[in-house]
This record gives structure tokens, sequence and C-alpha cells, in this order.
């Protein structure tokens, strides 16, 4: 870790997850996409594997998971929360979070998940993909304080 990293709050850090976990997804994910590969219906295994570890996955993310990661990045973020909402995330936290997501590092999904959770703003990543011209090349505490600024429009 850079020394000029703000350390997070351990609830704020993906969770550490095992390699027998790891192992034990990656079968589950392999049986699935095999089910699938035969067209044999894969609901039942889906329905249990989402229930198991809290996510909404459809069998597309099963037939296509490989075309973007392997399969232990996958087992990786299934084992981690769907929705890791925190409560009372900091301006500053949330500038470290944006600050990880711009270091690309291996747990940049988690964190861009933890972005989009825990701030209002509907399409926050792009602020930081697919900035808007006076958000290129804008520092971490500017993409904050743009997520932070937005308010949802009452219908």
């Amino acid at each position: 870790m850079d020394n000029d990293r703000m350390e997070l709050r351990p609830e704020l850090c993906p969770p550490a997850v095992g390699p027998q976990r790891i192992a034990e997804l990656c079968a589950a994910i392999e049986t699935i996409e095999g089910l699938l590969e035969r067209g044999e219906s894969a609901d039942a295994a889906i329905a249990a594997f989402n229930a198991e570890t809290g996510h909404d996955y459809t069998a597309d993310n099963f037939r296509t998971y490989w075309t973007s990661r392997d399969v232990e990045d996958f087992a990786l973020e299934a084992a981690r929360p769907a929705r890791p909402k925190t409560a009372n995330v900091t301006r500053d936290e949330l500038i470290e979070i944006v600050r990880r997501i711009k270091a690309a590092d291996d747990d940049t999904d988690y964190y861009v998940l933890l972005l989009e959770t825990n701030v209002l703003h509907p399409r926050v990543a792009n602020l930081i993909f697919y900035p808007p011209p006076e958000l290129a090349d804008a520092s971490a505490e500017t993409i904050v304080d743009a997520a932070l600024s937005y308010r949802p429009v009452a219908l």
C-alpha cells in the first residue's frame, strides 16, 4: 500500500476471501456453466448460487463472464457483498475510494461497487471512466464533489 494512501475503515475495505471459498464458488460457477453449455436448465442452480452469495446473477452472467475475467475473479466477486452499503461514509473516505479506483489495482471492481452503492449519483463511475469535459483529468476531490452535488429530481 502506498504511503500516501489514507487508511480506510475495515468495513470499506474488500473482505478477504479464503482459497477454499474461492474453490467452492469456482466449482459452482463451472457446474452452472456446464449446465448452460449442454442446454440443460440451470435455474435451480443459479437460484441456489444467488441465495448463497446474496447476488442476483442471471444465466447470461455465467455464459459470458469469461469474456472479461477468469473464473477466480468471478468467484471473488460472488464471495464479496453484492451491495456493500456502509453508514456515514465521509467525503475523505470517498476521495480515497476514488483514488484507489483511479490507481486500477486488483480491487478496483470492489471499490467501484462500493462507490456506486454509497453515493446517490446514478452514474458515478462514469465520472471517473467516461468523464464529461469539465471533469476530464479531474482530481479525486473534484470527482467526489461532483458526485456529492447530485440531487435526484422529484417527479
